[in-house]
């Protein structure tokens, strides 16, 4: 089952393509866009890594960290960060222990289901996006929600 927002962010530990350690509570006092794919190199989830790879920048200016998480093995992982230059931290979670900790994993097939959570300075779950076959929704509805959270009014600044 999918967190939900208010739900505390399960904690999790785990090395990034780029060698660095990446763990939820070392990014505690930012937020942090994690986003799970099904499967590296395919057209859909190429097209979300590279739409959050060029946004990343000014999402990061934003004080937002972005992570992303699929069961692919790490040396897929580490060849798809590296054709297509992603800088944010893309995690290998081939012990399916992060995504069952989000409800993201398919319970019939290998791979994740396309869920982008964003999670507070606190470590609960701010906001859920599921679109499986919309992926430029994803980080379409993290700047909404983004913009809306630092904006003084609490309204969305589009």
């Amino acid at each position: 089952m999918l967190l939900a927002v208010g739900d505390e962010a399960p904690e999790f530990a785990a090395t990034a393509t780029d060698g660095r350690a990446v763990s939820l509570s070392a990014l505690r006092g930012r937020k942090v866009v994690l986003y799970f794919y099904p499967k590296a190199f395919t057209p859909l989830c190429t097209k979300e890594t590279i739409r959050f790879r060029d946004n990343y920048h000014d999402l990061h200016a934003l004080g937002v960290e972005v992570i992303g998480i699929s069961v692919d093995d790490p040396d897929t992982q580490c060849r798809f960060a590296e054709r297509h230059q992603v800088r944010f931290p893309l995690l290998a979670d081939t012990s399916k222990t992060i995504s069952r900790a989000y409800g993201v994993l398919r319970s019939l097939l290998p791979f994740d289901r396309r869920v982008t959570y964003v999670v507070d300075e606190h470590g609960r779950i701010a906001a859920v996006f599921q679109h499986e076959f919309q992926v430029s929704r994803h980080l379409d509805d993290v700047w909404w929600f983004v913009r809306r959270a630092t904006s003084p009014s609490g309204s969305p600044s589009r």
